[in-house]
Protein backbone atom coordinates (compact mmCIF):
# COMPACT_ATOMS: atom_id res chain seq x y z
CA UNK A 1 0.00 0.00 0.00
CA UNK A 2 1.41 3.68 -1.21
CA UNK A 3 1.86 6.04 2.01
CA UNK A 4 2.80 9.26 1.48
CA UNK A 5 4.48 11.75 4.46
CA UNK A 6 5.26 15.51 4.20
CA UNK A 7 7.12 17.52 6.45
CA UNK A 8 8.48 20.47 6.29
CA UNK A 9 5.94 23.36 7.04
CA UNK A 10 6.40 25.80 10.09
CA UNK A 11 6.04 29.07 10.92
CA UNK A 12 8.01 31.71 8.86
CA UNK A 13 7.82 35.77 8.02
CA UNK A 14 6.34 37.01 5.16
CA UNK A 15 8.84 36.95 2.43
CA UNK A 16 10.28 34.30 3.85
CA UNK A 17 11.67 30.75 2.63
CA UNK A 18 10.33 27.01 3.54
CA UNK A 19 11.02 23.37 1.83
CA UNK A 20 8.43 20.94 1.94
CA UNK A 21 9.13 17.17 1.76
CA UNK A 22 7.53 14.21 0.65
CA UNK A 23 8.52 10.25 1.42
CA UNK A 24 6.55 7.68 -0.95
CA UNK A 25 6.79 4.20 0.42
CA UNK A 26 4.91 0.88 -1.06
CA UNK A 27 5.60 1.65 -4.63
CA UNK A 28 7.44 2.43 -7.75
CA UNK A 29 8.30 6.36 -7.02
CA UNK A 30 9.92 7.01 -10.36
CA UNK A 31 6.61 5.70 -11.77
CA UNK A 32 4.73 8.28 -10.55
CA UNK A 33 4.10 11.88 -11.42
CA UNK A 34 4.16 13.63 -7.70
CA UNK A 35 2.36 16.63 -6.66
CA UNK A 36 1.64 19.55 -4.04
CA UNK A 37 -1.84 20.58 -2.93
CA UNK A 38 -2.62 22.96 -0.55
CA UNK A 39 -6.17 23.29 1.67
CA UNK A 40 -6.39 27.05 3.71
CA UNK A 41 -9.05 27.22 6.50
CA UNK A 42 -12.84 27.36 5.16
CA UNK A 43 -10.89 26.83 1.06
CA UNK A 44 -11.34 23.99 -0.74
CA UNK A 45 -8.41 22.15 -2.35
CA UNK A 46 -5.57 24.18 -4.64
CA UNK A 47 -3.31 22.58 -6.97
CA UNK A 48 -0.14 23.98 -6.38
CA UNK A 49 2.67 21.80 -8.49
CA UNK A 50 3.22 18.86 -10.64
CA UNK A 51 6.61 17.22 -11.83
CA UNK A 52 6.38 14.04 -14.70
CA UNK A 53 7.18 10.80 -13.55
CA UNK A 54 9.54 10.88 -16.96
CA UNK A 55 11.84 13.76 -17.55
CA UNK A 56 10.61 15.88 -14.91
CA UNK A 57 8.33 18.32 -16.60
CA UNK A 58 6.62 20.85 -13.92
CA UNK A 59 3.10 22.95 -14.06
CA UNK A 60 2.62 24.99 -11.11
CA UNK A 61 -0.52 26.68 -9.94
CA UNK A 62 -0.83 30.86 -11.10
CA UNK A 63 -0.72 31.74 -7.34
CA UNK A 64 2.76 30.42 -6.55
CA UNK A 65 3.86 30.74 -10.42
CA UNK A 66 7.93 31.92 -9.92
CA UNK A 67 8.05 31.42 -6.37
CA UNK A 68 7.59 27.89 -5.53
CA UNK A 69 9.65 25.17 -7.44
CA UNK A 70 8.82 21.18 -6.93
CA UNK A 71 11.84 18.49 -7.63
CA UNK A 72 11.90 14.88 -6.93
CA UNK A 73 14.88 12.53 -6.09
CA UNK A 74 14.09 9.28 -7.19
CA UNK A 75 16.81 7.91 -5.60
CA UNK A 76 15.36 8.34 -2.23
CA UNK A 77 11.31 8.62 -3.36
CA UNK A 78 11.07 12.35 -2.45
CA UNK A 79 9.19 15.12 -3.66
CA UNK A 80 10.22 18.78 -2.73
CA UNK A 81 8.31 22.00 -2.52
CA UNK A 82 11.15 25.04 -2.34
CA UNK A 83 8.84 27.54 -1.43
CA UNK A 84 10.16 31.32 -1.41
CA UNK A 85 8.60 34.79 -1.32
CA UNK A 86 6.14 33.21 0.77
CA UNK A 87 2.73 35.27 1.32
CA UNK A 88 0.26 35.63 4.00
CA UNK A 89 -2.23 33.79 1.20
CA UNK A 90 -0.15 30.89 1.17
CA UNK A 91 -1.02 29.88 4.98
CA UNK A 92 -2.42 26.19 4.51
CA UNK A 93 -2.25 22.73 4.78
CA UNK A 94 0.20 21.37 2.66
CA UNK A 95 -0.32 17.42 0.64
CA UNK A 96 1.27 15.50 -1.60
CA UNK A 97 0.10 13.33 -4.45
CA UNK A 98 0.74 10.80 -7.10
CA UNK A 99 -0.10 10.19 -10.17
CA UNK A 100 -1.47 6.75 -11.73
CA UNK A 101 1.40 4.83 -13.07
CA UNK A 102 3.53 6.37 -16.22
CA UNK A 103 0.53 8.66 -16.73
CA UNK A 104 0.56 11.16 -19.05
CA UNK A 105 -1.92 13.63 -17.87
CA UNK A 106 -1.96 15.73 -14.73
CA UNK A 107 -4.41 13.36 -12.64
CA UNK A 108 -4.52 12.01 -9.21
CA UNK A 109 -4.95 9.49 -6.93
CA UNK A 110 -3.88 9.08 -3.78
CA UNK A 111 -3.10 12.24 -1.21
CA UNK A 112 -1.08 12.22 1.93
CA UNK A 113 -2.41 11.38 5.12
CA UNK A 114 -1.54 14.24 7.46
CA UNK A 115 -0.12 17.16 5.79
CA UNK A 116 2.36 19.93 6.63
CA UNK A 117 1.09 23.35 8.26
CA UNK A 118 2.68 26.17 6.93
CA UNK A 119 1.65 29.70 8.42
CA UNK A 120 2.96 32.93 7.15
CA UNK A 121 2.58 35.92 9.44
CA UNK A 122 2.46 39.48 7.80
Amino acid sequence: QVQLVESGGGLVQAGGSLRLSCVLSGGTFSDYNMGWFRQGQGMGREFVAGIKWNGGRTSYGDSVKGRFTISRDNAKNMVYLQMSGLKPEDTADYYCSRGPPREDSWIWMDTGGQGTQVTVAS
